[in-house]
């Protein structure tokens, strides 16, 4: 039986080696952080969201559709490789849309599919970079002048350094809480809430300490260049929204 986790196993890997970018790709790609520690961080706090609060998405996701075992494993495996190619390729890539895209493909196929759930997944993709924004915005207007306020240099540097760890590990963390419903959201009724979130959890963690790099040397170095505050600005606006989510259950990233 165990075997038809494999996809989801390998989903999450494609996800960690994907998603960590968005995560430490700014950070990593300045300086402020090394690669190693940042894949570490990412790995510790994934599974630590995942675990505490992926409850509400993997309810979301294993409610989509009507699923048996045989089907979640093709959603999983369709998401995973679809996933994987772009990772290949260096691309950042919304693993949510991969796997709601598959489940829902499946579920027209057998006709069954919760429209409502589906619309109120649309609904919440549609205004998560409005919330962003927002976000965004709020957060550079508040930490931008508490950074501009230290003159010494070495202060400086050590504030964006601890800065650039505890907001990565935020961002590990939510994460971890919004994506796990990506990985084995499919599988919450066959093996329990609290298994599928660990489970997804730790295959994340695997893709972000093993096949990373790319992705995030593409983010922080190849996409757009942002200064170290800036750079900490769109992490952290990124994490809250993405964090927000997680609560209300739905997997935006």
């Amino acid at each position: 039986m165990w075997l038809v986790f494999i996809p989801a196993i390998f989903f999450g890997w494609a996800l960690g080696a994907n998603d960590a970018a968005n995560i430490f790709g700014p950070s990593v790609g300045t300086g402020v952080v090394r690669y190693r520690t940042a894949v570490i961080v990412t790995a510790i706090f994934v599974i630590t969201g995942a675990m505490l609060e992926g409850a509400r998405g993997l309810e979301t996701i294993s409610n989509l559709s009507v699923q048996d075992i045989k089907s979640a494993g093709i959603s999983a495996l369709s998401a995973a490789i679809s996933v994987a190619l772009m990772t290949y390729f260096g691309l950042p890539v919304s693993s949510s849309q991969a796997i709601v895209g598959s489940i829902v493909g499946i579920g027209l196929l057998k006709g069954q599919v919760n429209w409502g759930i589906l619309v109120k997944v649309l609904i919440c993709w549609v205004t998560t970079p409005f919330g962003a924004v927002l976000i965004g915005y709020i957060v550079y207007k508040i930490i931008t002048p508490i950074f501009s306020r230290v003159k010494n240099a070495v202060i400086h540097d050590r504030i964006i350094r601890i800065s650039a760890l505890v907001i990565g590990a935020y961002g590990a963390y939510a994460l971890g809480a919004n994506n796990v419903a990506n990985i084995t959201g499919v599988f919450v009724n066959f093996i329990g809430i609290k298994t599928a979130a660990f489970l997804g959890g730790v295959s994340i963690a695997l893709g972000v300490l093993t096949y990373s790099y790319k992705v995030m040397m593409t983010v922080g170095k190849k996409i757009i260049l942002l200064d170290h505050t800036s750079s900490l600005v769109a992490v952290l606006a990124e994490s809250i929204t993405v964090w927000i989510y997680a609560l209300i259950g739905v997997p935006v990233s």
